[in-house]
């Protein structure tokens, strides 16, 4: 399976221009942004579980991390509740599950596999909030003012995900859990909605793909 899977190119997904995709694990559904390979991928997508789902137990050969965007997220180590952003590098495991309900962003197969850094944090404090950075690549959430236009320097890739609130760029809309890609080289300007924006960025770890 390939979903936007040439990274030379903009790519953008918007929340509710697409349906769920019912997974292999019962109440488990996704929205998928990119993928290359089937149930084994390197893949970023949107999951939802419904109440008292969970998937089997599974180890993360390329890493994960993923963001709680709305219930409780669970598994072995704890609750995660919205605003929960958690790294698990390559060789770790465990069984998620969402005894309420959960929906989460996540992003699988996409570390350095030398990895071993692992994240526990929220993001739910206002302001700018680094969450990780290394030599490939770093990671963030920013508050965008109403009406400001923000410089968006993909001089070695960037992901743009909208947590709350609007911005438009190259003339596009993006609202809540929208996701914009945007390929290594570009240069480009968000211009913020009148309500303002929260939105999670991941940059400098597309150059290498291109």
């Amino acid at each position: 399976m390939r979903i936007n899977a040439d990274f030379s190119k903009r790519a953008a997904v918007h929340f509710e221009d697409t349906e769920w995709v019912a997974s292999p694990s019962a109440g488990v559904e996704r929205k998928m942004l990119d993928r290359i390979g089937d149930e084994v991928a390197r893949a970023t997508t949107i999951v939802r579980f419904a109440p008292g789902s969970a998937f089997a137990a599974h180890t993360h050969d390329g890493g994960e991390e993923y963001l709680v965007l709305d219930g409780v997220f669970q598994d072995e180590t704890g609750d995660f509740p919205v605003g929960s952003y958690v790294r698990n590098p390559p060789t770790t495991s465990h069984t998620p599950s969402a005894s309420e309900g959960a929906t989460i962003l996540v992003k699988l197969h996409q570390f350095d596999p030398a990895d071993r850094t692992e994240i526990r944090r929220s993001i739910n404090d206002t302001g700018n909030v680094k969450l990780f950075q290394d030599a490939h690549e770093d990671v963030q959430v920013q508050d965008w003012p109403a009406g400001e236009v923000i410089p968006l320097d993909a001089t070695k890739g960037l992901e743009v995900f909208v947590v709350d609130g609007s911005f438009a760029e190259s003339g596009e809309d993006f609202l809540a859990w929208d996701w914009l890609r945007l390929p290594p080289g570009t240069h480009s300007e968000a211009i913020v909605g009148e309500g303002g924006a929260r939105v999670w960025m991941k940059s400098g770890h597309l150059g290498g793909l291109v």
